[in-house]
């Protein structure tokens, strides 16, 4: 997606500083899921500055927990872009290309997508039936890209821009995806699924349509479900609950600050690398080691009942998190005179087996971009600079 921007002469550098469009202020942006992230993230949502020279490769990848992203472009030569839609079967093919000819590399490095280290030409893709489309971005323009939108390109010459990230309240499911991606490869994510969750549960006030607060609803009610299965689960396996014998600090749920991300970093489960923040297990034979629900039959051979919980967030809490959550949601719906159910879709939870076809079941996008026609006429006369200064 493309937005053109030319600042007039009566724009203003406090209006600069104060405007979302500033890079510095989308991710806390009205609307953003990232305004209570409170800890600076570098290029999540503290924008990161890009100088490339010709032929300066961006390779495929999408963004960290799937987030949207914006690319702003400063001066000098335009970038190439190409891109590939997020959804489900377009993502999955994409994947699937990158398997095909690198299967020998992945089979030792199985997260090699995420490192961004990888071009190749779209015509693969094409030739796989994965839709892909391509655009150039030039000066003053920002570029969007979407959750799980596979993204790259290069740049014409010397030139300057700048990213950062966001999220609107319908990247919820995304993210859940992402989580559940990155525990598989056990690779930690940026900032705790969980934690967001719980987090945007708890202002209420920002939830303010139906389907965007359903969409937080039914991410709550699966994440909250999960853990107190496996409580009850672990528990009646031998797990002793030590709640009464140890004092450890509630979860923060207002925001994400310096403190709680730094505590977040000393309890990542062992296996998946996952943050426990509901709670995790523990065990006698280890005093660094913890587990996620799912994994502590991983973390050491020890018998059940030398494990233990540590629950920072007990089952009355969460369950009134939830009611308060479905509540609100439930007055929304009443606000909006809605009667028919919302249903949004889902996000892929798994990745396909590699010999499922790569056929994909949307229409096919045009080669170029919505509305990149009109822009090349624009543009048709633009010579490339070879060289530019900043001032």
């Amino acid at each position: 997606m493309r937005a053109h921007a030319h600042p007039s002469k009566s724009f203003l550098a406090t209006d600069y500083q104060e405007t979302y469009w500033n890079l510095n202020n989308m991710p806390t942006a009205p609307g953003s899921v990232l305004r209570h992230v409170k800890v600076g993230i570098n290029g999540i949502n503290v924008p990161w500055m890009y100088y490339g020279s010709l032929f300066t490769t961006f390779a495929y990848h999408n963004e960290d927990n799937y987030l949207y992203s914006v690319n702003y472009h400063h001066r000098g030569a335009p970038k190439q872009w190409y891109g590939v839609p997020g959804h489900e079967e377009a993502a999955d093919g994409l994947e699937k290309v990158f398997k095909s000819y690198l299967s020998m590399k992945m089979r030792d490095v199985p997260d090699l997508l995420h490192h961004i280290t990888t071009m190749f030409s779209p015509r693969l893709l094409q030739n796989a039936d994965v839709p892909v489309c391509k655009l150039v971005q030039y000066e003053g323009e920002y570029i969007v890209t979407f959750p799980r939108a596979f993204h790259g390109g290069f740049s014409y010459g010397p030139n300057a821009g700048e990213a950062v990230n966001f999220g609107s309240h319908d990247w919820i499911k995304f993210g859940a995806d992402a989580n559940e991606r990155y525990r598989s490869f056990a690779r930690p994510a940026v900032f705790s699924h969980d934690r967001l969750t719980l987090t945007l549960s708890n202002h209420l006030e920002d939830q303010t349509s139906y389907y965007a607060c359903k969409l937080l609803l039914d991410e709550l009610e699966r994440v909250v479900k999960e853990e107190l299965e496996l409580r009850k689960k672990l528990l009646a396996n031998g797990v002793r609950d030590v709640s009464d014998m140890i004092n450890l600090p509630k979860n923060k749920v207002d925001q994400l600050d310096e403190k709680s991300a730094a505590y977040d970093d000393k309890r990542l489960c062992h296996a998946c690398k996952h943050v426990c923040f509901f709670s995790a297990v523990a065990c006698e034979c280890s005093q660094m080691k913890v587990s996620c629900l799912r994994h502590s039959h991983f973390m050491c051979r020890c018998p059940p009942e030398k494990k233990y919980f540590m629950i920072w967030s007990p089952n009355e809490e969460l369950d009134t998190t939830v009611e308060n959550l479905r509540h609100h949601c439930q007055g929304l719906k009443e606000k909006e005179g809605i009667k028919d159910e919302v249903t949004a879709p889902k996000a892929p939870t798994s990745v396909p087996s590699s010999d499922e076809p790569l056929g994909v079941k949307h229409a096919p996008l045009p080669p170029l971009g919505p509305g990149a026609e009109k822009d090349q006429a624009w543009h048709k006369d633009d010579e490339i600079p070879t060289g530019f200064i900043l001032s």
